[in-house]
C-alpha cells in the first residue's frame, strides 16, 4: 500500500471560553506538543456525532451546552511518519465552539489516550489565550492562523488552511 493511498478524517474543535481556547498538551520523552480536542471519525460515523463523541470523551463537554459548532478550517495532511504502516492522508476538520465560564468549570483537566498496549498517555487540558498560539507546537499546525483571528468569533474568509506535507512539516 502506498503512502496516502487511504484517507482518514479527524474532527477537532477549538473550544473557546472568552479569549482562552482549550488545547491538549502531550509531553513525550523527546517533545511536547498540543492538539485541539478531537479524534478520528469511525467508519460510517456522522461528522457531528464523531465530534460530539470526541469532545465528550476528551473534555467531558456536552456540545448541547456550547454555542456554535461551525466548521472553521480544513487541513489536508500528507506527512511521512515513523512506523510499520504507510501513513494515511488525513483531513482535519476543525470546528469552533464557545462555552461559558460555568460550563468550563465542569470540564476535564486531563485526557487519557489509550495506547495499543492498553496503557494510557496523559494529556493535560490547558486553556491558553488564543493570541499566544502562533509559536506553540500545535498539530495540525493551526497556531499562526488561530493567533491572527481578530477575535474568537471572527469570520474566516478561507476555510482551507495550507496543506501539511513533508516539505513544510517534520513529524515529531
Amino acid at each position: 500500500m502506498n503512502p496516502f493511498s487511504r484517507i482518514k478524517i479527524r474532527t477537532g474543535a477549538l473550544v473557546f471560553c472568552g479569549d482562552d481556547v482549550a488545547l491538549i498538551r502531550r509531553d513525550r520523552a523527546d517533545s511536547t506538543h498540543y492538539t485541539p480536542p478531537g479524534g478520528n471519525v469511525e467508519d460510517g460515523e456522522d461528522l457531528d456525532a464523531a465530534l460530539a463523541r470526541e469532545l465528550a470523551e476528551e473534555l467531558g463537554l456536552d456540545t448541547a451546552l456550547a454555542e456554535g459548532g461551525e466548521l472553521l478550517w480544513v487541513v489536508d495532511q500528507r506527512v511521512t511518519r515513523p512506523g510499520p504502516t504507510p501513513p494515511p492522508r488525513k483531513l482535519h476538520m476543525i470546528y469552533r465552539f464557545h462555552i461559558s465560564p460555568e460550563v468550563r468549570a465542569t470540564l476535564a483537566e486531563q485526557e487519557l489516550d489509550e495506547l495499543p498496549d492498553g496503557s494510557h498517555e496523559v494529556g493535560v487540558i490547558e486553556w491558553i489565550d488564543y493570541r499566544r498560539t502562533a509559536e506553540l507546537p500545535i498539530f495540525p499546525p493551526i497556531g499562526p492562523a488561530l493567533a491572527t483571528l481578530a477575535d474568537p468569533r471572527a469570520t474566516v474568509a478561507n476555510a482551507a488552511l495550507d496543506a501539511v506535507t513533508d516539505a513544510n512539516y517534520t513529524w515529531v
